[in-house]
């Protein structure tokens, strides 16, 4: 599996979707705890989201919005990178994190965000995108971004979605893992399908809205292009459209 992020170039600074692991990371991966090892992460300097920002000729305070799909440590381990920047999630998912409860306790690291973020907090206010409940963020720049409740895998997960002028890209986070878990046919290597339903909050909702994606792309697949967080094909294929929808990570 992969962790990749995506990043915009706004008329305001950056903005960030998902940060995957971080710095702190990388320099001391035993801070991530056993599920990191069991899924065998292996986070490196030169992967985090800030080198690769970095890397194209910015800096971590260009970085001036962070959205989260949800706060598991691979996606908000570069938190820390970023301590300026306003993080956007939904009220759930923050209160989750911050308060969880025995189940949810062992999958958030509060490490992440000992910096105390600037969490920017948003519940469901009855916008509707493709059929979906939405809520729009960021009203005051030139991108059009959409948080999409997607809950299941966490209790605040979320896809966000991204007009790209002649279409919209949803990054659905791990609402899925695997592309033909969406295809017409759905299918889904064994394990991962485990690994998905054992580390779901809800399996029974994670499933409705795999559901509601497959429904989705049969129905607006010209429209909308759907990617998950952890499918190297989607990122092989995303890279191979050029710059203009690149991801990071």
């Amino acid at each position: 599996m992969v962790c990749h992020c995506l990043l915009i170039e706004a008329n305001d600074g950056l903005v960030l979707l998902d940060t995957g692991y971080g710095t702190d990371d990388a320099r001391n991966p035993k801070q991530l705890g056993p599920s990191a090892r069991l899924t065998g992460a292996r986070p490196r300097l030169d992967e985090t989201a800030l080198a690769q920002v970095e890397a194209l000729g910015f800096e971590a305070g260009d970085v001036r919005h962070i959205v989260i799909t949800h706060l598991d440590p691979d996606h908000s381990g570069g938190l820390p990178d970023f301590p300026h920047a306003d993080v956007h999630l939904f009220e759930t998912e923050l209160r989750a994190a911050l308060r969880p409860g025995f189940r949810e306790r062992p999958r958030y690291l509060g490490v992440h965000w000992s910096h105390d973020p600037n969490w920017v907090e948003h519940v469901v206010d009855g916008d509707e995108w493709m059929g979906f409940e939405s809520v729009r963020i960021l009203p005051g720049l030139d991108a059009e971004v959409l948080l999409v409740p997607l809950p299941g895998h966490t209790t605040g997960h979320t896809g966000v979605a991204i007009n790209e002028g002649d279409g919209w890209l949803l990054h659905a986070g791990d609402a899925y893992f695997h592309h033909d878990q969406i295809a017409a046919d759905p299918s889904c290597p064994p394990m991962l399908g485990l690994f998905q339903r054992i580390t779901a909050v809800d399996n029974g909702s994670r499933l409705a809205n795999g559901e509601r994606l497959r429904e989705l792309t049969a129905s607006e697949g010209e429209r909308v292009r759907t990617i998950c967080s952890h499918d190297p094909f989607e990122l092989d294929r995303e890279q191979a459209r050029g710059a203009a929808s690149e991801p990071i990570g």
